[in-house]
C-alpha cells in the first residue's frame, strides 16, 4: 500500500458566494451526487466540510447522510462568521465584507464553533472532527477552540499564501499569513500554529507547490512585467485545485509532490463549483463539463499510486502506535 495519502476536501457552502449575495441559495446540493460517484469510481472517499446554510438544507442532509451511513465520506465544519449564528455585528455590513471569525470577539468565535458543532452532529448524527476556517483564517485561540470542541484535524493552511492583503472587516488586519508555514502534516500549537507540536489539533495543509524558479530566484517575481514573464514561464504557486488551476497546473502540483516523496496530497474546491454558474470559475455547463475531464484524468493518475483517506482517517494514521520493533531471533551455539 502507498505511504501516501490522497485526500479531498470540499467546501460544501451557498451559491456563488464571491458575489457577496444577500440571500444565500444552496441549489448546488443537487450536483453533488455526480461528483460523489466519481469519487467512489476511484475509491475516494471526500470530506464535505459543512456550514450553516448547507447544514440547513434539506437536500444536503438527505446526501450526506447517504454518504456517511455507507461509510463513503465524511461530514466536518467549515464556518463563514458572517452567517454563522449567533448573529452579532462586527461591521455595519458583515454580508458585504465577510470578515474572518478571528476578527470577532473569543466569546463569539466560542460561541459560534459550538453553535456550529452541536447542528452537524444533530443533522448528521456524529459530532464532526475535520475542519476548515472560512476564508482559511486561523489563529491560535481558534486551534484552541477548536480542540475544546473535539475536533482532532484542520485543513486550513494554504502554505506560501499570504491572506493578510485580503481584507475582512474594514479596520481588521486581513487574513492570515501562512508564508514559512510547512507544507507537510504537523500536529501545531496554539501558542503558534506554524511550530510543530508532539500532541494537538493535526494540521493538513492543501497541496500548493512552489515553483523552483521562485525558490532560486523570488525577485524575479516581484516587478510586474518581470513577474508576468516568470508566472508563464514557472508559475510561483500550483494549488491541487481545479478553481485555480486548469489541467496543468494540476499535474503540476500532483508531480511536484511526488518528486518530493510527501505524506499526503489534499486536492480541495467549494460544492458551488460543481454546479454552472455556482462560482467565477465554471459559468457554463461546458466549463463543468471539462472540469470533470480534468478530474477524470487526475484521479486516474492518483488512483495508481496514492491511498485515499478522509482527515480523521489520517488523523487515525497520524496517531496510530508506531509498530514494535521485531525481536531479534537468538541463535543458540552448539555446546562446547
Amino acid at each position: 500500500m502507498s505511504e501516501t495519502a490522497f485526500i479531498i476536501t470540499i467546501d460544501t457552502e451557498g451559491d456563488d458566494l464571491w458575489s457577496q449575495p444577500r440571500v444565500i441559495t444552496t441549489h448546488n446540493a443537487r450536483f453533488l451526487p455526480r461528483f460523489q460517484s466519481l469519487c467512489e469510481r476511484f475509491g475516494f472517499r471526500p470530506v464535505y466540510l459543512t456550514n450553516y446554510e448547507m447544514a440547513m438544507c434539506d437536500v444536503f442532509i438527505e446526501f450526506g447522510r447517504d454518504v456517511t451511513a455507507r461509510r463513503a465520506g465524511e461530514i466536518g465544519m467549515h464556518l463563514h462568521a458572517w452567517n454563522s449564528p449567533p448573529l452579532v455585528p462586527l461591521t455595519d455590513d458583515d454580508f458585504h465584507y465577510q470578515p474572518y471569525l478571528i476578527e470577532y470577539p473569543d466569546a463569539v468565535m466560542r460561541e459560534r464553533i459550538k453553535v456550529m458543532t452541536e447542528l452537524l452532529q444533530e443533522r448528521f448524527g456524529e459530532p464532526p472532527v475535520s475542519h476548515r476556517a472560512g476564508r482559511f483564517g486561523l489563529d491560535g485561540r481558534y486551534a484552541a477552540m477548536l480542540l475544546e470542541h473535539g475536533y482532532r484535524v484542520d485543513c486550513s493552511v494554504t502554505p506560501g499564501i499570504d491572506w493578510s492583503t485580503t481584507p475582512g472587516a474594514p479596520c481588521g488586519r486581513g487574513g492570515s499569513d501562512y508564508r514559512g508555514f510547512p507544507d507537510h502534516a504537523y500536529f501545531l500549537s496554539p501558542h503558534d500554529i506554524a511550530a510543530p507540536a508532539a500532541s494537538g489539533l493535526l494540521e493538513v495543509p492543501i497541496t500548493i507547490e512552489t515553483s523552483r524558479l521562485f525558490r532560486r530566484a523570488p525577485w524575479l517575481y516581484r516587478p510586474p512585467i518581470l513577474r508576468g514573464i516568470a508566472n508563464r514561464i514557472s508559475p510561483r504557486h500550483s494549488w491541487l485545485s481545479p478553481a485555480e488551476n486548469g489541467l496543468r497546473g494540476l499535474k503540476r502540483a500532483v508531480r511536484g509532490a511526488r518528486a518530493r516523496g510527501v505524506g499526503h496530497l489534499q486536492l480541495t474546491l467549494h460544492s458551488s463549483e460543481l454546479m454552472p454558474g455556482g462560482s467565477p470559475s465554471f459559468p457554463t455547463a461546458a466549463a463543468i463539463e471539462r472540469l470533470y475531464g480534468n478530474l477524470e484524468i487526475i484521479f486516474e493518475e492518483l488512483s495508481a499510486w496514492c491511498t485515499a483517506m478522509t482527515l480523521s482517517e489520517f488523523h487515525a494514521r497520524m496517531t496510530a502506535p508506531a509498530p514494535a520493533p521485531a525481536r531479534a531471533l537468538m541463535t543458540v551455539g552448539a555446546a562446547a
